[in-house]
């Protein structure tokens, strides 16, 4: 049995020991909680497919209908909530397809000259010895989703206060309760707002969704709707940025060829996804009968652990050189957004987002480096998140 590490102190290294520990393999998390992790990219992609695997707890995961998952479980709310995150089969469909006519290309598309915008007045206001994990890889994506749900200004702050507490997996049961409470009463302010004066915002488009084959999401979907576009739309961006930044840092030569159009903005951040997935676990799946793996079986009703960090490094996928950073790489194929039915909806803005910083940061700071050396960059305290505390650099 592996007690995974909640600080996430060597993410990359516990990956390394689960890939070579089997195809699924029998991990702690935090409170005692068992599950299976999957490590190996081939065997990920294959059960993220399988229909025998469901994200619902209430159907699906033996311990939790048996009422063993404590109340004040620190991940409860990554199962508890009633989204399409945990849903399953039809319900999952329902959910998605409503969701998906607010998230639409178009309305991604036209984000794009208010990101630009937006991206060069946080280069305006950084100072010779900036954090760019605080003042530009987090404030970005904050502001995105503040702007897409319609957030008013007045209220980001409570926004920005909860984000910060999702992913962090050293919190105590009681802190992590708190949290959860903050966060419904933020969004079902939100939801209430948006219903009595509806904009041109995803909130709303959420709210009003419906369609010929289904009713309007009820409003405990909405509230747990928003949950999950916060928790998937942010941290992920924020931790794809400041790695991307850190991997060009420490890497001259590609961040060279990148800016003398060898290789394009695109692929740093594809294989910055691969190199770093910046969610390196994702709770939960549950066997919905015997999953026969060749060297294991996951007994029906177990819970199941993605492990998205240690599947972007595995060697059968990626050959001997799977840990570096390489942006001529053949193969630019990854889980970091998901695989099958689950895949993200926001994968197309994250993306956006991403390249967008990233370019228009090197080319105003060209001579930027990194104020410390690269092994005194403290990794965030978490298992869920793999980003740095903080990014200090010089901008050159």
């Amino acid at each position: 049995m592996h007690v995974l590490d909640v600080d996430g102190a060597d993410i990359q290294g516990e990956g390394k020991r689960l890939r070579d520990s089997g195809s699924a393999v029998p991990v702690e998390l935090p409170g005692g909680v068992r599950a299976w992790a999957v490590p190996h990219l081939a065997t990920l992609k294959a059960l993220l497919l399988d229909p025998r695997i469901s994200k619902d707890p209430e159907l699906h995961w033996a311990a939790w209908r048996a009422g063993e998952i404590a109340a004040d479980w620190p991940l409860r709310i990554w199962v508890s909530v009633r989204n399409m995150f945990t849903a399953y089969g039809r319900d999952h469909q329902r959910l998605r397809s409503l969701v998906a006519a607010g998230f639409t290309a178009r309305r991604t598309a036209e984000l794009r000259p208010w990101l630009e915008r937006l991206t060069d007045g946080l280069l305006d206001e950084l100072t010779p010895g900036s954090d760019l994990r605080a003042e530009y890889a987090y404030r970005l994506p904050v502001e995105v989703i503040c702007q897409l749900f319609g957030v008013a200004e007045d209220r980001r702050d409570d926004l920005r206060r909860v984000v910060d507490s999702v992913f962090d997996t050293t919190r105590s049961p009681a802190e992590a309760a708190a949290s959860a409470e903050d966060m419904y009463r933020i969004f079902t302010e939100l939801a209430a707002d948006k219903r009595s004066r509806p904009g041109d915002d995803l909130t709303t488009a959420i709210i009003q969704a419906s369609s010929d084959r289904y009713p309007a999401l009820t409003d405990a979907e909405v509230v747990d709707t928003l949950i999950l576009l916060l928790t998937a739309g942010h941290e992920t961006t924020v931790n794809l940025i400041d790695q991307a930044i850190t991997a060009l840092l420490t890497h001259p030569a590609q961040l060279a060829a990148v800016l003398a159009g060898g290789r394009s903005w695109a692929d740093v951040v594809e294989e910055t996804l691969r190199w770093q997935a910046p969610v390196p676990y994702l709770p939960l799946r549950y066997a919905v009968e015997d999953i026969d793996l060749g060297d294991v079986v996951i007994p029906r009703g177990d819970a199941i652990l993605a492990a998205y960090a240690a599947a972007g490094r595995d060697p059968a996928a990626f050959g001997p050189t799977a840990d570096e950073f390489d942006l001529a790489r053949d193969i630019k194929q990854h889980v970091s957004f998901g695989h099958g039915v689950h895949h993200c909806l926001g994968a197309p803005l994250a993306r956006m987002e991403a390249t967008i910083a990233l370019e228009a940061l090197f080319t105003r700071f060209p001579g930027l480096t990194l104020a410390v050396p690269q092994e005194e960059l403290r990794p965030m305290r978490s298992f869920l998140s793999n980003g740095h505390r903080e990014l200090p650099v010089l901008l050159g």
